[in-house]
């Protein structure tokens, strides 16, 4: 296919990804630009149809940040109107007993000043107010790669439309265009793919334990009202998840809804694991299936989220940009909360970029950025909560837990040691031979289902005649290799049926059925081969989710 020539258009900040990290840093940089007396022009790329259509998000938000960059957003009618009223922690023993915790031996899962909210609509309004600043937004348009000259980020090139699958030109065919600016902030989200080759590029990882990840589910159901009870949050430990410190949680919402979820840890080590059997199972809970019984489910989406924390987060300023929010890993996993911290890592890379850009310090690689991020209430947080996981990790779910509690209790994060979680996630997991196969319940299309009417309402769409965006390195591995030792297992850590074995006459084949993707990036993560490589599909693919 003959090279097009692309437009171009020149800004002061390019930032991929509107999600709350993104849309902070916009708005941070606008208003420090109005303070300063000085123009700034500030681009936003988003790849969903819409700003929120990829936003997942359990969701509890923490304000702290949004204090801190609107503090007017009350009065200016920001969508948190309903306030966490009770906290409930459970350990489920098995599908008929739960044990309750005392909240107060859990201070990460106080809520108190948090609010039952749509992440997805939080980050609409932030939109409608960073627009209202003068930052350009552009949906629908998906950065495919990183524009470097001398070694240095000059900005982002968006991908070609219409193209075939065969890599032909299409009717429909649009070319691309090239969004030039002084620095980038990829703010991408968990596994973003531009996130994780600028890493490989610069080892910004270098010294750091590999970043680890959950995989999390979320349905939105209508419940009967006489079971609702509103601003209550639950959260759960144990059954029935094998072998790992699986979590939920479930929030009640306004307008008699249910917010829950389900979150598997991508370490286990079991191939047979099927997270979204284990999140449909975990419905089926006693105390979990009383709100459910006679509701409807209207919602559902995954996500994989980013869980390392403290020891795995990489450097996070490059030559010509900054990584922030769950590109960078500022995810609390303590607290199941990753959009204050998200926020707040946008705010300060936008005060950094403002500084560079009034010293007319341009192009470099901005290390100040590492010292105005300790220097914030931010560090502080994330490295009190660094243990958490490798507690979980190293003892499981019930010891690592009460470990963790300790830590986080008595000591308050301050512990005189720091623990190690060093094996990736995708060596975590174990031939199949070492483990029986795991049966699980059939839905009953009540309170359980299966995955193919899960992704319906995911509302996810590709146009099907363009190249696939899941790229295997080697086409032979998945039968050869992956099949033999681990019984495939993107069948069953995929939440949306992308990948099947399909037995034919001359043997199994392995397909891919990309149209179902919801963009959760576990593939790319938990492959034990790491052949799985995602890769940005056209703008507007993917997930359309209204209110998650």
């Amino acid at each position: 296919m003959e090279e097009t020539q692309k437009e171009s258009m020149e800004y002061d900040v390019v930032i991929i990804g509107a999600g709350p990290s993104g849309l902070s840093a916009a708005i941070k940089l606008k208003q420090l630009a109005l303070k300063s007396n000085m123009e700034v022009s500030v681009c936003l790329l988003e790849k969903g149809s819409e700003v929120g259509a990829h936003i997942l998000s359990g969701n509890v938000f923490d304000p702290k940040s949004l204090d801190e960059l609107i503090p007017d957003w009350k009065e200016l009618g920001a969508p948190l109107k309903l306030p966490v009223t009770k906290d409930s922690v459970r350990y489920m023993l098995n599908k008929s007993t739960a044990i309750p915790a005392p909240v107060f031996f859990m201070p990460s899962f106080n809520n108190h000043g948090n609010y039952i909210t749509s992440l997805a609509n939080v980050c609409r309004w932030l939109a409608e107010y960073a627009e209202n600043l003068g930052v350009e937004i552009f949906p629908g348009f998906a950065a495919s790669e990183l524009i470097y000259t001398d070694g240095v980020v000059k900005g982002v090139s968006t991908g070609d439309m219409g193209i075939s699958l065969n890599g032909e030109k299409k009717d429909n065919y649009e070319p691309g265009i090239e969004l030039f600016g002084k620095y980038t902030l990829l703010a991408e989200g968990c596994r973003g793919h531009l996130g994780k080759s600028i890493i490989e590029k610069f080892q910004l990882d270098t010294d750091k334990d590999p970043q680890h990840y959950g995989i999390g589910f979320k349905e939105i159901w209508d419940i009967d009202p006489s079971v609702h009870e509103e601003g209550l949050v639950i959260h759960s430990l144990g059954w029935p998840s094998k072998g790992t410190a699986s979590g939920s949680y479930f929030y009640h919402g306004e307008n008699n809804q249910a917010y829950i979820g389900y979150v598997v840890p991508l370490d286990y080590s079991n191939p047979h694991i099927s997270p979204f059997n284990e999140f449909q199972q975990w419905k089926h809970q006693t105390s979990i299936a009383k709100y459910l019984k006679g509701g409807a489910r209207v919602s559902y989406g995954a996500r994989a989220l980013i869980k390392g924390g403290h020891q795995s987060r990489p450097k996070m300023s490059f030559p010509g940009g900054i990584l922030i929010g769950d590109d960078a890993g500022t995810l609390n996993f303590p607290k199941i909360k990753g959009s204050h911290t998200a926020m707040k890592s946008g705010m300060i890379a936008a005060e950094t970029v403002i500084d560079a850009l009034l010293n007319k310090n341009i192009g470099s690689d901005l290390v100040s950025y590492e010292d105005n991020f300790k220097a914030s209430w931010l560090f502080d947080e994330l490295y009190k909560a660094r243990n958490w996981n490798p507690f979980l990790h190293k003892f499981g779910a019930l010891m690592g837990g009460f470990f963790a509690t300790i830590d986080q209790l008595i000591f308050r994060g301050r512990l005189p040691f720091t623990l190690n979680h060093t094996t990736p996630d995708h060596e975590c997991l174990e031939t199949a031979d070492k483990h029986e196969k795991i049966s699980y319940p059939k839905p009953d299309s009540l309170i359980s289902f299966d995955v193919l009417s899960s992704v319906f309402l995911s509302n996810t769409n590709h146009e099907e005649d363009q190249p696939c965006h899941l790229v295997l390195s080697d086409p032979d591995i998945p039968i050869k290799h992956n099949l033999p030792l681990y019984d495939e297992p993107a069948q069953r850590y995929c939440p949306a049926g992308v990948y099947e074995i399909i037995e034919e006459s001359d043997g199994p084949k392995f397909q891919i059925n990309a149209q179902n993707c919801v963009h959760c990036k576990t593939c790319d993560i938990k492959d034990p081969s790491q052949n799985i490589n995602w890769i940005a599909p056209e703008g507007t693919g993917g997930p359309n989710y209204p209110n998650m």
